[in-house]
């Protein structure tokens, strides 16, 4: 496989458990949900760390700043399919940006 597709996998994973895990802490707080809530949420949080570590990148800080741009369209796919609410052509257009971004972040070329 790819390393562009396979670290584009391994960040909408990381994404999907970073959201889901923390919309269980919100659902907790701010929604009212059972404290067991927590603990799916927790598990996921992990999931999310220990997914970063598995992108190709020498440096942690520049794995991360790329998962920046990712997680900015994947929160706003959680916002359009989880909550309802249809991102609009703003949300759009700064996440095209984001990923942008990230690609430059993470694909650029290095000097060794």
């Amino acid at each position: 496989m790819h390393p562009i597709f396979s670290t584009g996998a391994i960040y909408a994973a990381a994404a999907f458990c970073e959201i889901a895990g923390c919309f269980a802490f919100w659902a907790w707080l701010k929604l009212s949900k059972p404290i067991l809530w927590l603990a799916p949420g927790a598990a996921l949080l992990i999931a999310f760390a220990s997914l970063l570590t598995l992108v190709p990148s020498e440096a942690a800080g520049r794995a991360y700043a790329a998962y920046g741009g990712v997680y900015i369209l994947a929160s706003l796919v959680w916002l359009w399919l989880v909550e309802g609410q249809m991102p609009d052509r703003w949300d759009v257009t700064g996440s095209l940006l984001a990923l942008a971004g990230a690609a430059v972040i993470l694909f650029a070329p290095r000097a060794a």
